[in-house]
């Protein structure tokens, strides 16, 4: 964790301040690699489910290869019920084969990410089937370590400002403007601002 860019967050929201120093001290981010293929494939199994079944989900795809590391090509030769079988829906067992197909077709293990900014990435990686913009907000904060994401579809960054910033009348797109008025003396350390969100969420939900 950056120490200027937590003296930034405490020095320009007060409110933010005090959900950081409630919170206390964030752990590292854990589970991902740095390798965005990989994230991605692991980003869908843990969609809308419990982390722990995705944990098992997960852990029993991978045993479906040699090395323990799905490449495309022996991804891409597996039959959509070898998926089903480890635990995936249907609906993801395709989204997995639609990131495998993706990697061959982009060379996704050649693209130097660096010289891509957070935007270009969200509209390069959106364009296969089952990944959205969550998704790859995930990623970007977590694989690739960018400063300055904030995920406001996220239900736990804006449950988080709700309560903290008193916004229960507010809701839809409304609320997603007020989220962003909100964040901007955050910048450039929205990530970190998220992630201590989450945290103090995670700590308050009663």
């Amino acid at each position: 964790m950056s120490k200027k860019a937590l003296t930034h967050l405490k020095k320009h929201c007060k409110t933010l301040k005090s959900a950081i120093d409630s919170a206390g001290k964030l752990a590292p981010p854990q589970h991902f690699t740095g390798d965005v293929y990989y994230d991605l494939l692991r980003s869908i199994a843990f969609q809308q489910l419990h982390a722990s079944a995705a944990t098992k989900i997960f852990d029993r795809f991978l045993l479906l290869f040699e090395e323990a590391y799905p490449y495309p090509d022996q991804i891409l030769a597996l039959e959509i019920s070898d998926l089903r079988a480890v635990g995936f829906s249907n609906q993801k067992s395709n989204y997995i084969k639609n990131i495998a197909q993706f990697a061959v077709e982009k060379n996704l293990s050649l693209i130097n990410w660096d010289k891509m900014d957070d935007r270009e990435i969200i509209e390069f990686l959106c364009v296969i089937k089952g990944v959205g913009v969550w998704t790859v907000e995930m990623v970007l904060m977590s694989s690739l370590q960018r400063p300055d994401v904030f995920p406001l579809g996220d239900y736990g960054i804006q449950q988080a400002i709700i309560k903290l910033f008193g916004l229960g009348e507010i809701k839809g797109a409304a609320l997603k403007k007020k989220m962003v008025e909100i964040a901007e003396p955050w910048k450039p350390y929205r990530t970190l601002a998220s992630r201590y969100l989450w945290y103090w969420f995670d700590q308050n939900k009663s």
